[in-house]
C-alpha cells in the first residue's frame, strides 16, 4: 500500500470523505428542509383551543396533552352519549385524541373528513387560486374521499400543512398482537396510500402484513396500524440528515403506543427515516409494551448499538441488496448522519433475509422474504424466521 492509500484508508479521513458526501447531498437537493410546505392554516390549533374552553354537561374538558389513561377515565365518566357529542363538536380533537375509545376516534375522523373534503373541492374551483393550487386541492379532495370509502377505520387525520393520518386493520380493540408501520422521508396525507404498486406506502404496507397475518394465523386476533401520524422530512435533504424531526416523531410515537389496549404486544415495522424515530424513541416506549422492533431500509437509528437503544425489545434489521440506503454514509458528525448501520454485525441487531424486495420501498410485496419474516415477528413466530447468516434467530428469544 502505498502513501496514497494509506491517508484514504484512515478513519479519519474516510469518515470527512462520507460527511462531504452528505453536504454535497444536502446541497444537489436545494436543502429540502426549507421548501415552503403547502396545505391549509393549522385547524387542529383552531380547533384544540375551542376544546380547552369547551365543557360538556357542566364539567371542563381535560388537557388534550393528558396522558392517554386520564383522558380513558374522562371518556368512560361521560358515557357513549357524552362521547359521542363531544365527536361532534370537536371532531378533529377527539379524532386524534389518544386515550379516546377508538371507535369514537374513527366516527370522529370520519366527520373531518367530510368536512375536509368539501373545503378541498371548494378551493379546487375557486378563481383565487392559482392553478397549482387548485391541483392540490382536487388532489386531497380526493384522498380524502378515499379516506371515507367504506367501513375504512381512521385513527388520525389532521389535515394541516402537508397533512397527517393513520389507518387501523383489524379489532384494535380485541388484538392480542398489534403492529405498527412507521414510514419514513415525503410521507404525508397526500402519499399515505398509492394505487400503484401499494404496498410501497403506509396503507399499502400496513395492508400487506394484516392479509399475511391472518392467511398464516386466522384465528389469532392482530391488527396493524398504518402510522403516518408525525411529520416526516421533505426529501434527502437537511431534514433527513438530523434526529429532529425523528424526535418531535418520537414523542407522538410513545403516546400512542401508552394509548394501545393493555392486553397487546406490539411490534414496530420502521422504514428508512422512520428507523431514526424509531431508534430515538425506543427508551421512551412503555415498558413491556413493545416486544419487537424491526427496521429496514434504515440509515442508522442514533446509536452505535442495538443495546444502547435502552430497551428489552428484540430487534431486527434488514436491508435488500437494490436497496440504495446501503450507499448512504452510516455516521453520525456534528448532529448530521444517523449513526451505525443496523445490518453491520457490530451493530447487533439479527438481520434477517428480504430476498425479493427490490429498491427502497418493497419490503411489503407478496412474495418477499421480509414481507414473510415480518409476519412471523409479528405473529412471535420466531423459529419461522430466517437470519440473513443462516444463523438460529431464536437464539436469545425468550
Amino acid at each position: 500500500m502505498n502513501l496514497v492509500d494509506e491517508r484514504f484508508s484512515s478513519p479519519s479521513l474516510r469518515a470527512l470523505l462520507a460527511l462531504a458526501v452528505v453536504f454535497v447531498m444536502l446541497a444537489t437537493t436545494g436543502w429540502t428542509a426549507l421548501r415552503h410546505h403547502k396545505g391549509g392554516g393549522d385547524a387542529l390549533a383552531v380547533a384544540t383551543a375551542a376544546w380547552r374552553h369547551g365543557s360538556v354537561g357542566g364539567r371542563p374538558l381535560p388537557d388534550p396533552q393528558a396522558a392517554p389513561g386520564v383522558i380513558a377515565r374522562f371518556f368512560a365518566s361521560v358515557g357513549p352519549d357524552g362521547a359521542k357529542l363531544l365527536a361532534h363538536r370537536y371532531p378533529l380533537v377527539v379524532g386524534n385524541l389518544n386515550g379516546a375509545p377508538v371507535a369514537v376516534r374513527y366516527q370522529a375522523n370520519r366527520r373531518s373528513l367530510v368536512t375536509a373534503r368539501a373545503q378541498e373541492t371548494a378551493r379546487s374551483r375557486s378563481s383565487l387560486l392559482t392553478a397549482e393550487g387548485r391541483q392540490d386541492a382536487a388532489q386531497r379532495a380526493d384522498r380524502y374521499a378515499s379516506l371515507l370509502d367504506g367501513k375504512r377505520q381512521i385513527l388520525a387525520f389532521d389535515p394541516t400543512g402537508r397533512g397527517r393520518a393513520a389507518e387501523v386493520f383489524g379489532d384494535l380493540g380485541t388484538a392480542e398482537r398489534v403492529s405498527l408501520v412507521v414510514p419514513g422521508v415525503d410521507t404525508d396525507v397526500l402519499s399515505f396510500e398509492r394505487e400503484d404498486d401499494p404496498a410501497r406506502a403506509p396503507v399499502g404496507m400496513a395492508g400487506s402484513l394484516y392479509a399475511a397475518e391472518q392467511a398464516a394465523a386466522p384465528r389469532t386476533r392482530t391488527a396493524v396500524i398504518a402510522w403516518a401520524d408525525y411529520t416526516t422530512p421533505q426529501g434527502v435533504g437537511l431534514d433527513a440528515s438530523t434526529g429532529e424531526l425523528a424526535e418531535q416523531g418520537a414523542v407522538r410515537l410513545a403516546a400512542l403506543v401508552r394509548s394501545l389496549p393493555a392486553h397487546g404486544s406490539v411490534s414496530l415495522f420502521c422504514h428508512s427515516y422512520g428507523s431514526v424515530l424509531c431508534g430515538v424513541a425506543a427508551p421512551d416506549l412503555p415498558s413491556g409494551r413493545v416486544s419487537d422492533i424491526t427496521v429496514f431500509g434504515s440509515p442508522g437509528m442514533r446509536v452505535d448499538k442495538a443495546a444502547d437503544l435502552g430497551t428489552a425489545a428484540r430487534v431486527w434489521a434488514t436491508r435488500d441488496s437494490t436497496d440504495w440506503i446501503g450507499d448512504v454514509p452510516h455516521m453520525e458528525f456534528a448532529g448530521l448522519g444517523h449513526g451505525a448501520d443496523p445490518v453491520s454485525r457490530a451493530f447487533g441487531a439479527r438481520v434477517v433475509t428480504s430476498e425479493a424486495a427490490e429498491g427502497h420501498a418493497g419490503y411489503f410485496r407478496p412474495g418477499t422474504d421480509s414481507l414473510a419474516n415480518f409476519t412471523s415477528i409479528a405473529l412471535g413466530r420466531y423459529p419461522d424466521v430466517r437470519c440473513a447468516d443462516g444463523s438460529d434467530c431464536t437464539a436469545g428469544v425468550a
